[in-house]
């Protein structure tokens, strides 16, 4: 057995990296300097994504643990990797360009005790366009009706997660820049803890990999598909009813308007209204089971725990 396995690690930084060979050293080095000052053990897991430059050099160079992607596979993909090498009992993930402030880790863990999920919430000082922000106040709103719950910063990749937690979810994550969008709104549909611990993010070294059009599109699909995977008479029950009344209002306007007959067209959209309620509610009972299984799982390895 070796050194690295005889000590119990507390906290695993990852950071994923593509082509950052001008932040990585300095980011992994204050990493280094925050989590020595806090006294944890801990380990720096730097996530190469097929990064043509010396991004993994300079990682290493500064003291981190590298894992490389033979390819640029994808944010997410390297988050995924990181998370399923990581050996501690709570995991930070954070940006490798700067934009995450390392000082403000203590304020993260600070708060995962109690909670199981803290995320780093950009406040109103982050340097950000316009666009993006507007993006962002979209995505946060959309989010918040699939959840129930206020959701802050859909979007962030600043947070601190409980290992566990972290891998119960790490095969649903995408391979995109979305995966903070999946794993917010996965914790929160099963039950998890969550809580909101704001901070001024400062502007990134180099040139953004986010394409607003691109990656903003894909956002959208992310919170439809978790929503239907989480909460599907979210989607299906306004869907449902948007076409039931749309076919009733359409059938008395002929009727009553232009005084011809009701129509097939009418009675086919509120027939499909009712086929796709009934398919949200099937789907409702699906998630319910799938919950169920989930809780019989953690309850199951609490005890074991417990022995």
């Amino acid at each position: 057995m070796t050194h690295l396995q005889e000590e119990a690690i507390s906290v695993s930084v990852i950071m994923p990296a593509y082509e950052e060979e001008q932040a990585i050293g300095k980011i992994v080095e204050r990493v280094r300097k925050v989590m020595e000052q806090l006294g944890l053990s801990h380990e720096i897991i730097v996530v190469n994504d097929g990064s043509k430059d010396q991004t993994a050099q300079m990682a290493l160079a500064a003291g981190a643990r590298v894992c490389t992607h033979p390819y640029n596979m994808g944010n997410g993909a390297a988050v995924k990797t990181g998370i399923r090498h990581a050996m501690g009992d709570s995991i930070v993930l954070m940006d490798a360009d700067g934009q995450h402030p390392p000082e403000e880790i203590p304020r993260l863990l600070e708060k995962l005790g109690p909670y199981d999920l803290v995320v780093g919430a950009r406040s109103t000082g982050t340097k950000a366009s316009m666009h993006r922000n507007f993006a962002n106040a979209v995505y946060n709103q959309l989010a918040s009706y699939v959840s129930d719950r206020k959701i802050e910063d859909l979007t962030s990749g600043f947070r601190a997660v409980k290992t566990p937690i972290a891998k119960e979810f790490v095969n649903i994550l995408p391979n995109t820049f979305s995966y903070p969008t999946t794993l917010t709104l996965a914790v929160v549909r099963t039950g998890y803890s969550l809580v909101y611990v704001p901070f001024a993010a400062p502007a990134r070294e180099g040139k953004s990999k986010i394409k607003i059009f691109r990656d903003g599109a894909r956002f959208f699909l992310i919170i439809l598909k978790i929503a239907t995977l989480f909460a599907p008479l979210k989607i299906f029950l306004p869907a449902s009813l948007l076409m039931f009344f749309t076919g009733m209002g359409y059938g008395l306007f002929k009727i009553f308007v232009l005084h011809t007959r009701y129509g097939p067209t009418s009675a086919m959209l509120m027939t499909v209204a009712v086929v796709v309620f009934l398919m949200g509610l099937i789907s409702e009972q699906v998630t319910q089971l799938r919950f169920d299984q989930i809780g019989r799982v953690i309850s199951s390895q609490k005890a074991d725990d417990g022995k």
